[in-house]
């Protein structure tokens, strides 16, 4: 053995012999602790501190969850006690001393079933790895252990995490590797006797684990979970993963999904599987699944490697989600779940909300990106009228997008192409993210014009693009149709037999008359009315009448007056050219497989 060789095995020993295993227990589920137990060999330092991340990748909101666990224990490979001090509101610090070996105890509470949060009682348990698994700056990037003690009575351990000494299994397995804390959180959990199932599209073993009973058929779901995936493979002619894991939880308030590199969690109503719920099912699907690519691999700088004590600020969710929302549409045109029309019909709804919103005027789409942290997950009661959703938006600058490449290529390159070029260029060249301004430059070099305009325009303020020329150029007509009529700008819910004010627009009528959200309308003109009679009474008014509101705020009578005014909210349509010009880029732009 030559000296280079000695040394490289050396070196080999040193990095396996310093590590860190997790063992995850659950023995009293009812409870909804799961038990974790961080052990923690040959570090370098003194002390020791522990972190318990404040947020999950792909869910821009600090979710503080720290606040599960309880009392931190620690001790030396002799048994002895640690001590352990609490330093901020995600860390603790451990005197470590002389030891070789520490062993870190904690409990987490986990009572809540989201697919960005854990939860256990006795029907089954999920881990979101960041909020369970605390970690060291010192180990983060190191590989490790984790072995997982179900409940006696849970039969099926379902993740994406390598099983331990034989490559990826997903079903029964109890012990796991990881490369690094980064691979360990990124890796959901699911723990109980969930249905378990596999097939096979685009080169990849996919498997499926579905907790929770509903109107699913196995059969069914293979073969159009396969056409999903397959299509979406076909976009960029690549699939980075042999196997791929879908953990579904059929609950009564499905939640959505969130996306993982190489597994997804879907939280769905149990009943989603027929009819036009259904494709929103598949549509969800093809959302998660096409991340794997946009945002797990295509993505900002900032996200990934993961700051994981504070948010991570990017301008780009409008790309990040916003691409990813205009695909899971496409995709589903590609694999041959819509028709043409319905798809167009699509593109129709979001050209619409956005247009028709009030905070598409107010907020950058970069803006509301960049703000996410503080605005996306926490509404107020003026949301619509100053913020715009990134998901919508961004969905509908993709469509500009693809049509604009559609026409300047003449039909011979599309989005799919940019994507690829992204993919090529940063995640297998440089294996990283893209700066906001790099990715404005591979946009600029790819159309071989320069982009800054659409960037200043759509991206950093809030202007219109000329839809009816952007898509006109690849075979759809678009007409705005919007008109201006009497308009009060409240709207009103039924609470309890009372008339609830829950929604006010910017510069209505009733703005200016000094209704507010949760006023109760008690009378209008001298005649009580509930919810329904007060939407009528409203309804009926011709711009410029007046009307007297009886209001009851705080307890507090006010009487109001009311001038019916006049709004315009913007409106489109769409409809298929048949130009015999466009015909061609039409359907390529409306392209399926």
């Amino acid at each position: 053995m030559t000296k280079y060789s000695i040394l490289f095995v050396l070196f080999i020993a040193s990095n396996a012999f310093s590590q860190v295993k997790y063992t995850l227990k659950m023995p009293k589920p009812q409870n909804h602790y799961f038990e974790v137990e961080m052990v923690i060999e040959n570090s370098k330092s003194k002390e020791l501190q522990v972190k318990l991340p404040v947020w999950a990748p792909g869910s821009y909101l600090v979710r503080e969850f720290a606040k599960n666990i309880n009392l931190v224990k620690a001790f030396d490979e002799k048994g002895n006690s640690l001590v352990v001090k609490k330093t901020s509101k995600n860390a603790w610090n451990i005197q470590k001393g002389s030891a070789k070996k520490v062993t870190v105890k904690y409990e987490v509470y986990a009572f809540e079933l989201s697919v960005r949060t854990s939860f256990l009682d006795l029907t089954h348990g999920f881990v979101s790895g960041s909020g369970v698994f605390m970690y060291t700056d010192e180990f983060k990037n190191k590989a490790g252990k984790l072995e997982v003690v179900p409940f006696a009575d849970f039969k099926k351990v379902t993740t994406s995490l390598p099983s331990a000494g034989e490559g990826m299994v997903t079903d029964g397995a109890h012990n796991f590797t990881f490369s690094s804390y980064d691979e360990l959180v990124d890796c959901p959990i699911e723990i109980g006797n969930q249905l378990v199932f596999d097939f096979q599209s685009a080169g990849t073993n996919h498997t499926v684990a579905i907790y929770g009973s509903g109107n699913f058929d196995v059969e069914k779901l293979k073969t159009d979970m396969a056409k999903i995936t397959e299509t979406a493979t076909r976009v960029f002619g690549v699939n980075p993963n042999k196997n791929y894991v879908f953990i579904i939880h059929n609950v009564v308030d499905g939640q959505g999904g969130l996306e993982h590199t190489n597994s997804t969690t879907l939280s769905v109503n149990r009943w989603t599987y027929q009819g036009a719920d259904y494709l929103n099912f598949l549509s969800l699907v093809a959302h998660e699944y096409f991340h794997l690519w946009n945002v797990k691999r295509i993505r900002p700088v900032e996200l990934g490697p993961f700051n994981y004590d504070a948010e991570n600020y990017t301008s780009l969710l409008w790309v990040m989600e916003g691409f990813t929302s205009y695909y899971d549409e496409l995709l589903l045109l590609r694999a041959g779940f819509y028709t043409q029309e319905q798809y167009i019909q699509k593109i129709l709804s979001g050209l619409n909300y956005v247009e028709g919103s009030e905070g598409s005027r107010v907020q950058p789409v970069a803006h509301a990106s960049f703000d996410a942290w503080i605005k996306a997950y926490r509404p107020t009661e003026n949301s619509a009228n100053t913020t715009m959703t990134y998901y919508t938006r961004g969905g509908l600058l993709a469509a500009v997008l693809d049509a604009k490449i559609t026409a300047t290529f003449n039909g011979q390159k599309s989005l799919d192409n940019f994507l690829q070029v992204l993919y090529a260029d940063f995640y297998v060249k440089l294996n990283r993210g893209f700066s906001e301004k790099e990715f404005e430059q591979a946009l600029s070099k790819f159309m071989g014009e320069d982009m800054s305009a659409f960037f200043n325009d759509y991206v950093n303020d809030t202007k219109v693009p000329d839809y009816a020329a952007i898509f006109g150029k690849v075979g759809l007509k678009v007409d705005y149709i919007g008109a201006p009529k009497a308009n009060f700008g409240a709207s009103f819910a039924q609470s309890n037999g009372k008339a609830i004010v829950k929604g006010i627009r910017s510069n209505s009528a009733a703005e200016n008359a000094g209704l507010s959200v949760n006023d109760e309308v008690i009378g209008i003109n001298g005649y009580r009315v509930d919810a329904a009679k007060t939407e009528s009474v409203i309804g009926s008014l011709k711009t410029g009448e007046r009307i007297t509101l009886l209001v009851a705020r705080d307890e507090v009578l006010l009487e109001l007056v009311a001038t019916m005014g006049t709004y315009e909210r913007p409106m489109y349509r769409i409809a298929l050219d048949d130009n015999p010009l466009t015909l061609n880029l039409r359907n390529f732009f409306l392209r399926a497989f």
